[in-house]
């Protein structure tokens, strides 16, 4: 008599183990489930909600739902990828996006979850944010202007890097990423091109220097795959780190 613990997503059984997610049991099995702010090397944050599913009749975020047995997951119909287009699209216009002219087009987990939920017009009306771009690092720039705030390069310089250069500041509308150094600029931090703060954005907000585009579009992480088939940009990088040992 088999004792795996199991739940369905969409039908399917996905089995799970003890302190396991929705978001952990499923990507465990190949299913994807749409996300920005997840990263399997830390902590559960729930801050993007792009992972939203309809548990039970309730909509919660996978990534921070304990799996548990009778559990009956929707992630995929049209109300919850409604849900989602409608989170993305409120990202696209709280910040300043100009994909076709970003050296992380292609590459990008927020366009590319856009094109996965189909997402293809912003819908509301552009902030236009006025945002800095700061170059002072002789290394690492960072353009604020692409910024979503999913905190993950937060997380990275505290818990890996143990530097804390990254923190989030304000509330609301008025919430921003901010460098914790003593003029407040990244050439003053702690910051180094070998941390792992600098690899851990979803999107174009910080960037290697010297390099730009180095990869030319239509050769890029999801150019000729879906997120849902090539994983986010931490798995992808994982797999090719495995690769190269």
């Amino acid at each position: 008599m088999s004792t795996e613990k199991t739940f369905k997503l969409d039908g399917k059984s996905i089995p799970f183990q003890d302190g396991d997610t929705i978001m952990d049991a499923a990507l465990r099995a190949g299913e994807y489930i749409p996300h920005l702010c997840h990263n399997p090397e830390f902590a559960p944050h729930g801050s993007c909600r792009v992972c939203i599913v309809d548990v039970n009749g309730r909509h919660m975020s996978a990534c921070t739902l304990p799996a548990a047995e009778g559990l009956e997951v929707d992630n995929s119909s049209e109300r919850i990828m409604e849900q989602r287009r409608n989170i993305l699209q409120m990202l696209f216009v709280e910040g300043n996006h100009v994909c076709p002219g970003c050296e992380k087009s292609g590459a990008c987990q927020l366009q590319a979850v856009a094109y996965y939920t189909r997402m293809l017009s912003p819908h509301y009306t552009h902030f236009f944010p006025k945002r800095s771009v700061d170059a002072s690092h002789p290394d690492i720039a960072i353009d604020f202007n692409r910024c979503i705030l999913c905190e993950l390069c937060v997380r990275a310089s505290r818990d890996v890097d143990k530097k804390n250069v990254f923190s989030i500041t304000g509330r609301g509308l008025e919430s921003r990423l901010v460098i914790n150094s003593a003029s407040g600029k990244l050439g003053n931090s702690a910051l180094s091109a070998s941390d792992k703060a600098v690899s851990v954005c979803p999107v174009g907000a910080i960037l290697p220097k010297h390099v730009g585009y180095d990869q030319p579009i239509g050769d890029r992480l999801y150019d000729n795959k879906p997120i849902s088939v090539v994983g986010d940009v931490a798995s992808a990088n994982n797999q090719q780190e495995n690769a190269n040992d």
